[in-house]
């Protein structure tokens, strides 16, 4: 099994869609998994630990998570046609999950989320440090640049 930290949540520029974007823990290869708009927010609003006025489903299943005390773990089980499929251990139990609400969930009630080693040989994609840093370096310029900048 191999542990994933999330990156965030990015938007393929062509098409407007949403991407969810996972990194090996112990490595520099990442995922990336495209998600539905819904998804993308119930996401981005636990990384902004963002509180809705009343709860939503991905809250609520987090309160009943805590309810019940049994650990939970998060696995990515695989990858056919760029469908990514996984499933959470909840104590001995298996829930088959899709892979963008077991993030929203695990990020509002902290458990681990991992993939098969298999899926991340089929749809990991290497990143080297170095790329890494330049792609840094351009959202930083992409932050502060303005149409001015551009003016000739």
């Amino acid at each position: 099994m191999i542990e994933l930290d999330v990156v965030g949540v990015r938007v393929e520029v062509s098409t407007s869609s949403p991407m969810l974007l996972l990194r090996q823990s112990d490595g520099s290869r990442f995922l990336a998994i495209w998600i539905g708009a819904a998804e993308a927010s119930a996401i981005v609003n636990a990384l902004e630990c963002a509180k809705p006025p009343r709860p939503l489903s991905h809250d609520l299943m987090s309160s009943l998570l805590e309810l019940i005390d049994e650990p939970v773990e998060g696995v990515i089980t695989d990858v056919e046609d760029g469908v990514f499929y996984g499933h959470l251990t909840v104590g001995d139990n298996e829930i088959e999950a899709r892979p963008s609400d077991m993030i929203a969930l695990a990020l509002r009630s902290d458990f681990k989320i991992s993939c098969l080693e298999s899926v991340m040989d089929k749809a990991g994609v290497e990143v080297l440090e170095e790329a890494e840093d330049e792609v840094e370096r351009f959202k930083e310029f992409l932050e502060h640049v303005t149409p001015e900048d551009f003016e000739g």
